[in-house]
């Protein structure tokens, strides 16, 4: 009991020094390896134009040779091209990309 109650102290300061970003880095680790079921809506205004389902994570984009961040994210779901939240036939896993700059996206989790 000792033991289990050091370790959780001990992994409790740990994290608590670390900064924001790397408390990100390694939420999303965890919630890569546990995976999640992601829904990316794409709207014109108020209109959905664009829906990918079973979005296993969104990534942000990382420069080859100086390992910066760019300014875009990205992931791979399928396309639901009639908007009902179903894989049907004909419905293929796709490759998107969105900017950070834009503000007509909603991502969430859907279980």
């Amino acid at each position: 009991m000792r033991l289990t109650l050091s370790i959780l102290i001990t992994s409790l300061l740990l994290l608590s020094g670390c900064t924001q970003e790397t408390q990100n880095k390694l939420s999303r680790s965890i919630q890569n390896w546990t995976g999640t079921d992601g829904v990316l809506e794409v709207y014109a205004g108020e209109k959905l134009i664009k829906k990918f389902i079973k979005v296993d994570k969104i990534s942000t984009a990382m420069g080859t040779d100086d390992g910066e961040s760019r300014p875009y994210r990205y992931g791979y779901g399928y396309n639901d091209k009639n908007f009902n939240g179903k894989k049907d036939p004909g419905e293929y896993r796709v490759y998107f990309e969105f900017s950070d700059y834009s503000t007509n996206y909603i991502f969430y989790e859907d279980k």
